[in-house]
């Protein structure tokens, strides 16, 4: 058997633990990192690895040299991890919708877990408190929400309809899909024969997905007027395979349905909270509404408001944990950026008889401060679910309010670095405290880490 050449573990990037390689070139891969890429080391340099598990001895096939670090693929498996597994879908590799199929599905949770833990320290040095149990569900068919790329290609045969390929601008030639919603899953080559049909076919760059607990909608993107034939072409897909047609002609704001009897049908239930939320096809709702619905009363417990706070949820969308919080405690107040947004959450409330317990506002949360924060009056409670740059600005802002500051911060995450930055902020400027985190696997087979934080005050430097 091959020697290590340098038997002790170095730094990586990205704070992760990584083993020297030996002395046949092969690498023993100690982690991953944030897009679910192996690490180890070869030559002195860290190297992203991709398709490798932690554990595993690999050899490499290099694909990019920098000056600093190295990409790869792997090339032979010398010793597999026990977590690999086979994948379920033979586009995998292929197709650019998922990353860790080869990884079973339990494996992957700790996986994430151990990124979200790592990214903490490596950041912002921080340790929670407390590590919660990790949220998961369904590991196939959990796709509510897709954006499906559409192209003319002769050369394989016609129309193409599915996910882009792996770091590339084309569609993946897909048949099947096991983490699409099963019935928008069953009509990826309908798809190709219909928009094959259709004289606007060349300019049909893509097809939204939005499925609700009673419709199934796709959006049609197309860069010229339909003619009378599209429109036929499109109704009869409609009525054989029970969907629902909305157009876009030009940007979001131009979203229709073409049967206007379906502008109302999509929506999404929290039956915990006897709540049916209803949506546009284009606006931001979860992938996953198994795990939203578990999500929403996670958070609202971890929260755990109570029936006289005064409650905050920035960034609320379309209000998915404000309208629950409002039948929990007296007040919530929801900011967003959208107005669209806020205009139908505020809707929601009203057609839920919650317009008295809630509130909304449309600002950008990324330029607030201070003395925005002061204004709004003091908040017992309050949960934060930024997009993926973070709520850097919201965390200065609460690390200056002193004796003012909200008692509990429940903050949801779908980037673990900016939550890393966000945290130290509030712990190390504001003087609170990392009393748990933990991670929701909102997207199961790809390397994106959802988590969820809470924090309370605490003494100044305090993790």
């Amino acid at each position: 058997m091959a020697q290590e050449t340098d038997h002790t573990f170095q730094q990586g990037l990205e704070g992760q633990t990584v083993a020297a390689e030996f002395d046949d070139g092969s690498v023993r891969i100690e982690s991953v990192d944030l897009e679910g890429r192996g690490i180890a080391r070869r030559q002195g340099k860290v190297v992203f690895v991709e398709g490798a598990l932690p554990g595993e001895r690999v050899t490499l096939k290099i694909l990019k040299r920098k000056p600093s670090y190295e990409l790869a693929e792997v090339a032979d498996i010398l010793r597999a991890s026990p977590m690999r597994v086979e994948p379920r879908c033979p586009h995998f590799g292929v197709c650019g919708g998922c990353a860790m199929q080869h990884v079973e599905p339990s494996a992957q949770v700790a996986i994430k877990q151990r990124v979200l833990e790592d990214t903490l320290w490596h950041i912002g040095k921080l340790v929670p408190q407390r590590v919660l149990p990790p949220v998961y569900g369904p590991s196939w068919g959990y796709r509510y929400r897709a954006r499906l790329s559409v192209r003319v290609v002769v050369k394989k045969g016609g129309v193409l309809v599915g996910f882009r390929e792996r770091k590339s601008s084309y569609v993946a030639d897909m048949r099947e899909c096991h983490v699409l919603h099963p019935h928008v899953a069953s009509l990826l080559v309908p798809l190709r024969e219909m928009v094959a049909a259709m004289p606007a076919r060349d300019r049909i760059p893509q097809i939204e997905v939005a499925v609700g607990d009673k419709q199934v909608v796709l959006v049609l993107r197309h860069l010229v007027p339909l003619v009378d034939e599209d429109v036929a072409v499109l109704k009869a897909f409609a009525a054989r395979h029970d969907i629902h047609w909305w157009l876009q002609p030009k940007g979001p704001d131009s979203v229709h349905p073409l049967d206007p009897a379906d502008a109302d049908g999509l929506a999404y239930a929290l039956p915990e909270f006897g709540l049916r939320m209803p949506f546009k096809p284009t606006d931001f709702t979860q992938v996953n509404h198994a795990i939203n619905r578990v999500l929403v009363s996670r958070a609202i417990a971890l929260l755990d408001p109570q029936p006289t706070d005064r409650v905050a949820d920035l960034f609320c969308g379309l209000g998915n944990f404000t309208l629950a919080l409002a039948t929990r405690c007296r007040e919530v107040v929801g900011v967003e950026g959208s107005p669209a947004l806020t205009d139908r959450a505020l809707d929601a409330a009203r057609r839920q008889g919650l317009a008295g317990h809630t509130s909304f506002s449309t600002l950008n949360l990324f330029e607030v401060d201070e003395q925005w924060l002061r204004g709004l009056g003091r908040f017992d409670r309050m949960l934060i679910d930024p997009p993926r740059e973070g709520a850097l600005a919201v965390a200065k802002a609460l690390s200056k309010l002193g004796a003012d500051r909200p008692q509990r911060i429940v903050y949801v995450s779908c980037n673990p670095s900016t939550l890393a930055r966000d945290a130290a902020i509030l712990i190390h400027e504001g003087g609170f405290v990392l009393r748990a985190a933990g991670v929701v696997n909102m997207f199961p087979h790809t390397g994106h880490v959802e988590s969820i934080a809470v924090f309370e005050p605490g003494g100044p430097g305090s993790s």
